[in-house]
């Protein structure tokens, strides 16, 4: 059975923020929020978020914690190769693709 999907917006400090839920499970546009910081290049916000040491640790923690397919020796792995140098790069299609993630759904464009 497929999930329903309903988008919506909020508002937040006069700006649009897009949600999307699916199923039962709410999702908030990363791209509308890093917009606040860069609205010209909000992506840039996302990966540098993303290639953040502590990020990664928190959204690999949110992936065991909430997904039973998560790949948590390839996160191990990446923790320990990569995450901290300055030549570590991550991405929302790459988290999704290399780890089997759930939390961040990578879109082109707007979700709503």
């Amino acid at each position: 059975m497929k999930k329903e999907i309903v988008k919506t917006e909020m508002k937040v400090k006069d700006n649009l923020v897009g949600i999307m839920r699916v199923g039962d499970i709410d999702y908030i546009s990363l791209t509308d929020l890093a917009k606040y910081e860069n609205p010209k290049d909000p992506s840039g916000v996302i990966r540098n978020w993303m290639s953040n040491k502590e990020s990664f640790a928190f959204y690999s923690l949110w992936e065991e914690l909430n997904n039973n397919n998560f790949n948590s020796v390839e996160s191990h792995r990446i923790k320990i190769d990569e995450v901290g140098f300055n030549c570590f790069t991550m991405i929302p299609n790459r988290w999704r693709k290399d780890f089997n993630s759930i939390g961040i759904i990578p879109s082109s464009g707007k979700i709503v």
